[in-house]
């Protein structure tokens, strides 16, 4: 009998855990493969939020988050201490997802070694290097490097082929996002406790319309996120309107957000949730506003219009489709945006019932079949 492949999963942020849980629950259930997880811990509290919903123990945890360490720093840390996993483990094939650090340096590891790489969520461009910074540069380098290009949209595969990636290397697979958004919600409908910690704050905001804020970006810090808290102030004068803003760790998001919102009583500033909260805010809200590149598939998914705080997105799929709009961090922009989606019914539903492009909830299945494909499984 042929032996289980070995198959490195890399990640270190809460997104990155979010969308690859999904593949390794896939991977376990799979009698070919022997999953091995590789957390690089970039994000560590929120990273074991979802680690833990999702039942999954990894198997080397490198711990590498540092107060204000540098990206290079980083990277040179998380490549470094990938390789020597790679070397103990000697996996056929490692898989990485997105845009981040550890995905960039994973890929770039594993080429050292002459292992293939599968990329998860392959194919999105925004067509500006430093917007978003610095993930679209991550994208670049690791799509240069995939062995398996796997894409979420006909649009992130056409994008592949236009920098002349082989088509035979590219494949369609829709998003994991929407296999782990599905997932949560069947836990959450069979255990409500599991996103029990935002009823009060639903019954104080009873009768009120509300607002789900998320901001983090870095290409938004400084005026940016001054014109994004001014704008919430200035939404959050309506009386019918409440936001719920569960803010960022980094303290460039946070000290604005306190000084500028911190004393208004229909603006609640919560600590980062878990993800089944997480669920559970997009599952409340009527509106979400981000900066955010996962909550421009998620809230669709769910039928909210997402309105997003950037210039560019690299997930022009929801623009296209009517469920997601850039708005960029213009104060003026984004409160008449707002106020739109709020006061006319009909921009409401345009928006709310466009087809969500991401995905049906099959992503993980269609990615082990080709992973298996490559193997000879």
């Amino acid at each position: 009998m042929t032996q289980p492949a070995k198959i490195l999963v890399v990640f270190g942020t809460r997104p990155e855990a979010i969308k690859l849980f999904p593949v390794v629950r896939a991977l376990q259930a799979d009698p070919r493969f022997t999953p091995v997880v590789c957390v690089s811990a970039q994000h560590r509290q929120m990273l074991d939020q979802v680690l833990e919903i999702a039942g999954i123990k990894p198997d080397h945890d490198l711990n590498l988050m540092k107060p204000d360490q540098t990206l290079d720093g980083l990277t040179a840390a998380l490549l470094t201490e990938l390789g020597k996993v790679m070397d103990i483990e000697q996996p056929a094939r490692v898989i990485v997802q997105g845009d981040t650090a550890t995905a960039m340096a994973g890929a770039l590891a594993a080429y050292y070694r002459k292992i293939p790489v599968d990329h998860v969520e392959a194919g999105l461009r925004s067509g500006n290097i430093y917007h978003p910074w610095p993930e679209e540069v991550n994208r670049k380098i690791i799509g240069t490097i995939a062995s398996l290009h796997l894409a979420p949209t006909q649009v992130a595969a056409g994008k592949l082929l236009a920098e002349q990636v082989d088509p035979a290397r590219v494949h369609v697979t829709g998003n994991t996002v929407i296999d782990a958004l599905k997932w949560v919600q069947t836990r959450i409908f069979a255990k409500p406790s599991l996103a029990g910690d935002l009823a009060d704050l639903e019954t104080l905001f009873a009768g009120r319309r509300i607002i789900g804020v998320t901001s983090h970006r870095r290409e938004n810090f400084g005026d940016g996120m001054v014109n994004i808290a001014e704008a919430i102030r200035r939404i959050a004068q309506r009386q019918d309107v409440a936001v719920i803003f569960p803010v960022h760790l980094n303290p460039n998001v946070r000290a604005v957000m306190s000084k500028a919102l911190g004393l208004l009583s229909n603006v609640a500033l919560i600590e980062p949730l878990d993800y089944p909260h997480f669920v559970r805010l997009l599952t409340i809200a009527e509106i979400m506003l981000t900066d955010s590149g996962g909550v421009q598939e998620e809230a669709p998914a769910l039928g909210k219009p997402v309105l997003v705080m950037r210039e560019t997105t690299e997930r022009p799929e929801g623009v296209a489709a009517g469920t997601a709009k850039l708005v960029g961090t213009d104060v003026t922009r984004i409160v008449t945006e707002i106020f739109t989606l709020l006061d006319d019914k009909a921009a409401y539903e345009a928006m709310a019932r466009a087809h969500n492009p991401f995905g049906d909830g099959q992503s993980a299945r269609r990615i082990v079949e080709l992973i298996g494909n490559e193997i000879g499984h």
